[in-house]
């Protein structure tokens, strides 16, 4: 699903907390029904000049905060984001210690050049390239292949880091019986 952000722009500036709340309690409605399994929100920035820190924090920020602390099946990721709004997100990013998922899309809702962006610790940010580079990883296979490298063989230590990253969203969690299972959300 594509959310546009484009239609809440004036003159392609996205500005203000108040607007922001607005926006959020539309996007919710939006996307008041989630998928049954992991799937990517697009949250869709193209035609967007502008926004400005406040109006993030208080509309995408939130519904990334609301989706991750209801575990929800939606997790959303930033498309067609120009330099002058990601300086935006780079704030937002580094007031909080989080990290996001951004990328382009087409019309079709194609992604491409999807990257991590943000301020994760670095063992946070080496596990999410760990798992991008499996494409899908457990904790048990990440201790395996990576454990004697990060001087991190218990597959509970990796767990802890994994909940981490879905807890911010840039990584989905995949329920197979009583197996999790990882991957980037993109």
């Amino acid at each position: 699903m594509k959310l546009g952000m484009q239609q809440y722009a004036v003159d392609g500036v996205l500005a203000g907390a108040t607007l922001g709340q607005q926006v959020f309690m539309k996007l919710l409605d939006d996307c008041k029904v989630a998928p049954p399994t992991p799937s990517v929100l697009l949250v869709d920035f193209v035609e967007v000049e502008l926004a400005t820190a406040s109006f993030l924090r208080e509309s995408v920020f939130a519904l990334k905060d609301h989706m991750r602390a209801r575990s929800s099946n939606w997790y959303p990721v930033f498309a067609n984001v120009m330099p002058e709004v990601e300086e935006e997100f780079a704030v937002l990013t580094e007031a909080r210690r989080d990290a996001v998922i951004l990328c382009n899309c087409n019309a079709a809702e194609t992604i491409s050049c999807p990257r991590l962006f943000g301020d994760l610790d670095p063992k946070h940010a080496r596990t999410f390239e760990f798992v991008a580079k499996e494409g899908e990883a457990d904790a048990g296979s990440l201790a395996v292949t990576y454990g004697a490298q990060e001087e991190l063989e218990k597959p509970t230590a990796w767990n802890n880091r994994l909940k981490s990253l879905v807890e911010r969203g840039v990584l989905m969690e995949i329920t197979k019986g009583r197996a999790k299972t990882y991957r980037p959300a993109w």
